[in-house]
């Protein structure tokens, strides 16, 4: 076998001995599954591929993958992700990170990751609460959220995932459902993106948080709760059985979008959008849509530029080139002492 013989892999090729313990019903197990599903249609090699995550139930995840995998510290796996792509550019590397391991103590590593545009895939967990540590409630966990870390219910507004890395200068947003068929392609696509490519999981947690999505992922729901975008294609929701097919328009005068009904599948006359991923500032109002609106889906925002580690090693050749290495001579430049031992005095 040499270089030019395709490796085929099989999801069971990705899988290790470990035995998988979450608890019974996580929707960790959906994503874990998909995952594995993706992976030999990227035709990738285990062997070449890195999974880094955090702390959380979440970051259980480098287990149980045949590959590399580091489990690090809480909120430190943007750097220790970075360390590995930085010293093997070609290894393919994806973080995984839940809710509170990447915008609380994480959020400043997330946040420069992402600004940097380091080539990798970051899953991020959702499930609106800490589950590991027993329930409290997290940055994403909604206002009255009771739990033992806020009994009464909390009052802090949440933070949007997918709000915050536009923020912070991601080039590639999308979300995904773990138990939503569609989550494969989404993988895929977070893959093909060259650069960082960061994906929000909405994960149900069965014991701590059970069905804070059902509104728009339970299955009455989902028709009119979800929108999920393509490139290309016009932003509608809903089904006759829901009462009629919907789509997103744009209010010029508010500057803001709209749900329009369209009748007779004339979506054109109903001024319904077509998908443009590029469009960032459409990106920012799709990730914010509130309550009366569908919950947008899929590939939101994918436009790509230079990556961080392609930048660094463009650097590192341009500056050593025509230069011989010479350690000794690196080691003396600059101010230099000699230290001798005084003879001792009799």
């Amino acid at each position: 076998m040499n270089d030019l013989t395709p490796i085929k892999t099989t999801p069971k090729d990705w899988e290790t001995d470990q035995e998988v313990r979450w608890c019974p019903g996580c929707g960790d197990y959906a994503v874990l599954k998909a995952v594995q599903r993706t992976m030999p249609e990227l035709g990738v090699k285990p062997e070449n591929t890195v999974f880094v995550s955090g702390i959380g139930c979440s970051s259980r995840f480098p287990y149980y993958m045949e590959t590399y995998g580091f489990h690090t510290i809480h909120g430190r796996a943007p750097a220790v992700a970075t360390g590995v792509k930085l010293a093997n550019p070609d290894l393919d590397v994806w973080i995984i990170t839940g809710d509170g391991d990447a915008l609380s103590i994480g959020g400043n590593h997330t946040m420069h990751l992402l600004r940097r545009n380091l080539n990798c895939q970051v899953l991020l967990f959702n499930n609106e609460i800490y589950g590991l540590t027993k329930g409290q409630y997290s940055p994403t966990s909604r206002v009255g959220t009771r739990s033992p870390s806020t009994p009464f219910g909390s009052v802090d507004r949440p933070a949007s995932p997918c709000a915050f890395a536009l923020g912070a200068g991601a080039r590639f947003v999308a979300r995904g459902i773990d138990v939503h068929k569609n989550l494969t392609n989404v993988l895929k696509a977070a893959h093909a993106h060259q650069g960082a490519a960061f994906l929000e999981i909405y994960q149900n947690c069965i014991v701590y948080n059970d069905d804070v999505f059902a509104p728009f992922t339970a299955k009455p729901n989902a028709a009119m709760g979800q929108l999920w975008l393509d490139h290309g294609k016009p932003m509608l929701f809903g089904s006759e059985k829901a009462g009629g097919v919907k789509g997103i328009a744009l209010d010029r005068d508010a500057l803001a979008l709209k749900v329009v009904d369209v009748v007779g599948n004339d979506w054109e006359g109903a001024g319904v959008l077509v998908h443009d991923q590029t469009n960032r500032s459409v990106a920012h109002m799709l990730v914010e849509l509130g309550e009366g609106f569908p919950v947008g889906l899929g590939v939101i925002y994918d436009d790509p530029r230079p990556t961080f580690e392609s930048a660094v090693v463009a650097q590192n050749r341009a500056v050593s080139e025509g230069k011989t290495p010479d350690l000794q001579k690196l080691v003396s430049k600059g101010q230099t002492w000699q230290v001798e031992k005084e003879p001792r005095a009799e």
